[in-house]
C-alpha cells in the first residue's frame, strides 16, 4: 500500500552515519517535526544531525491527506467542553503560526500549493449540534468561519446537511514539501542519515543516542518520532495510536472544490487533487476516515473497502487508483505534548500527539523546540506557547485517559486468553491472512505474504501485549499501544524499538512453508 505521493517521488539522499560522532544537536525522525526542527536548528547556527529509520516523509507526514487547515473537524468544540477559551485560542494560534510556517517556505522555494475552503459539515441531523459548537469555539478563538448549507457546499450530493467554514486554507502534497524541507536542510549545513535506526535514547552521563550503526552525541536530543521511542515520563499512556485510511479516485465529471471533514460518524473526509497540490497523474479526489485504534478491528481492509464503495455510490464512475492508510497519536486532552521529556536532564525533548494534524502542530512544535535548545527567554514566547506549556489536565482528561487505559488492560488480557485457543500445527494461512496460535503457551503470529509463510512472536516487545494481523496492510499491530511490524518481525513503528523474534521449524533454519498443507514450529 503505497501513498499517491510517493509514487514518483524521488528520495533524498543522506550521507552514512559517522558513529560516535559528537553534534550540537542530533533530531530522530525525517518527518514534518524533525524537518522543520533540524532546519531552524541548523539556520541558527548549530551543527546538526537528523537520523530516520527510513526515507525523508517515511510514515505520516508522507501518508497524510495534504489537508492543512486550522478549521479540523469537532477538534475546537471538542477542546472548548472542558477547557477555557484561551487554551483553544493558543491551540488555534499555535496551528496558524504552524501553518504560516509551512506556506512561508513553500513560497521561498517554489513549492506549489492551493488555497481552499475547509468545511466541517454534518452528514445528517445527528451532526447539526456539533456544527453548531464547532461555529461557537472557532468564532471564540478568533477565527472568521461561516454557516454554510447545503445548496452551497455539497454542488455533487454526497450527504451533507449542515457545515462550518473556514476560507484560504492549504492543500498541498506532503512528500513534496518535506522533499524540499530535507533539501534546504542540507543547504544549510545539516546532516541526513537515512535508513539508519536509533533503538536507545540516553542522557547519561552526556546525551547519546544508539543506533543499528553505532552510536553519536549531542547535547540536544529530539525525538521527533511520532511518539517517544523510550518510556521516560509514560506518553505511551498518555497518548493512544489511531490509523485512518485514504483512497485517491479517478473519476469523470466535477469535483467537490474545498476540503471536507465530517463531524459525525463514520468520518469521511475529501479532498480533490489537482497539479499545483498533488502528483501529477489521473487521480483527482482523495477520500478518506474509518478511523479506528491501532490493533482493534476486525478488518482493516474492509474499512478499505467501505471507502471505496461510499464514494462509488456518491462519485459514479470512480476507480480507485492508490489507498493508504496513516498513523498518529492522540492524547487525552487533544492538544500536543511538546518539551523537555522528564527525566530528560534538559538533554532530550519531543513531540508527540498532534491528532492527524501534523502539517501544522509539528511546525508549531518546532518553533517551540527551537526556542527552547537556542535560548530564547520564555518573556519572548508567543503567548500559545506559554498557555500550553502550562495548561491543567482536568477531570475530563483524566476519564478519558483512564478509559483509554482500562482498555488497553482489556486487550492484554483478552489477546492472551485468545492465543489460547489453538495451539501449532495450523493450517497453513491462505495469502495475505495471518493467525495466532500458540506454542507451549507462547503467542505465534504465522501469516502467508508473497507465497511465503513465517512464524514470529506475537508478543510485542514493548510491554508484552499479543499482536493482532492488519488484513490490509499485512503487518502485525499491538493494540496496546500501537507499535507496528512487518510480516517477517521487523519493526515499522511505535514504541517498541526492536524487531519481533523469527520462529525457525528447526535449528538454524528459516520459517518458511510453502508447500505444506499444516505448519508447525
Amino acid at each position: 500500500m503505497q501513498p499517491l505521493w510517493k509514487r514518483d517521488a524521488v528520495p533524498v539522499a543522506g550521507t552514512p552515519f559517522e558513529p560516535d560522532a559528537r553534534r550540537d544537536a542530533l533530531v530522530i525522525g525525517a518527518g514534518i517535526t524533525g524537518l522543520v526542527t533540524g532546519l531552524l536548528l541548523a539556520r541558527a547556527g548549530l551543527d546538526v544531525a537528523v537520523v530516520e529509520a527510513g526515507d525523508v516523509a517515511e510514515l505520516a507526514t508522507g501518508a497524510n491527506t495534504g489537508k492543512l487547515s486550522l478549521l479540523q473537524g469537532s477538534v475546537l468544540s471538542t477542546l472548548r467542553r472542558h477547557h477555557p477559551a484561551s487554551l483553544v485560542r493558543a491551540y488555534v494560534d499555535s496551528n496558524r503560526d504552524g501553518a504560516e510556517w509551512v506556506t512561508a517556505f513553500a513560497d521561498a522555494e517554489g513549492v506549489p500549493y492551493t488555497r481552499r475552503i475547509a468545511y466541517s459539515y454534518a452528514q445528517s441531523a445527528d451532526g447539526v449540534g456539533t456544527v453548531q459548537a464547532e461555529a461557537a469555539a472557532a468564532h471564540e478563538a478568533g477565527l472568521e468561519v461561516r454557516r454554510v448549507f447545503p445548496d452551497a457546499a455539497s454542488p455533487l450530493g454526497f450527504p451533507m446537511v449542515d457545515a462550518v467554514a473556514l476560507d484560504d486554507q492549504v492543500a498541498i502534497d506532503p512528500q513534496t514539501l518535506a522533499t524540499a524541507i530535507a533539501r534546504a536542510f542540507l543547504a544549510a549545513g545539516g546532516t541526513l542519515h537515512t535508513r539508519t535506526r536509533v533503538t536507545r535514547v540516553r542522557a547519561l552521563p552526556h546525551g547519546r543516542i544508539e543506533t543499528d550503526r553505532g552510536a553519536a552525541f549531542a547535547e540536544n536530543i529530539v525525538l521527533a518520532t511520532a511518539t517517544p521511542i523510550t518510556d521516560r515520563g509514560l506518553y505511551f499512556a498518555k497518548t493512544h495510536g489511531l490509523r485512518s485510511s485514504s483512497v485517491a479516485f479517478e473519476l469523470p465529471g466535477d469535483v467537490p472544490d474545498g476540503m471536507y471533514l465530517s463531524v459525525d460518524g463514520p468520518v469521511r473526509s475529501l479532498r480533490s487533487v489537482t497539479p499545483q497540490d498533488g502528483p501529477a497523474g489521473s487521480a483527482r479526489l482523495i477520500v478518506g476516515g474509518n478511523g479506528y485504534p491501532v490493533g482493534r478491528t476486525l478488518s482493516e481492509r474492509g474499512r478499505l473497502d467501505d471507502l471505496i464503495h461510499w464514494t462509488a455510490r456518491h462519485f459514479p464512475g470512480a476507480v480507485p487508483v492508490a489507498e493508504w492508510s496513516a498513523q498518529d497519536y492522540e492524547s487525552h486532552d487533544l492538544i500536543p505534548f511538546v518539551g523537555a521529556m522528564p527525566r530528560g536532564l534538559g538533554r532530550i525533548r519531543f513531540a508527540t500527539g498532534y491528532n492527524k494534524w501534523g502539517l501544522s502542530n509539528g511546525p508549531a512544535a518546532a518553533l517551540r523546540l527551537t526556542a527552547e535548545i537556542t535560548g530564547v527567554p520564555r518573556s519572548e514566547w508567543p503567548d500559545w506557547m506559554t498557555t500550553i506549556s502550562r495548561r491543567m489536565t482536568v477531570p475530563a482528561d483524566i476519564g478519558r485517559g483512564g478509559l483509554e487505559n482500562m482498555r488497553v488492560g482489556w486487550e492484554a488480557a483478552s489477546g492472551w486468553i485468545e492465543s489460547q485457543r489453538a495451539a501449532v500445527p495450523v493450517a497453513r494461512p491462505a495469502e495475505g491472512e495471518g493467525v495466532v496460535a500458540h506454542r507451549a503457551g507462547r503467542p505465534v503470529g504465522i501469516s502467508t505474504v508473497d507465497g511465503r509463510t513465517r512464524a514470529v512472536s506475537a508478543v510485542c516487545p514493548h510491554l508484552g501485549g499479543v499482536l493482532a494481523w492488519n488484513d490490509a496492510e499485512r503487518s502485525w499491530d499491538c493494540p496496546l499501544h500501537a507499535s507496528r511490524f512487518t510480516a517477517d518481525g521487523t519493526r515499522i513503528e511505535g514504541p517498541a524499538v526492536c524487531d519481533l523474534a523469527r520462529l525457525p521449524r528447526t535449528t538454524g533454519e528459516t520459517i518458511e512453508a510453502d508447500d505444506v498443507e499444516t505448519f508447525s514450529i
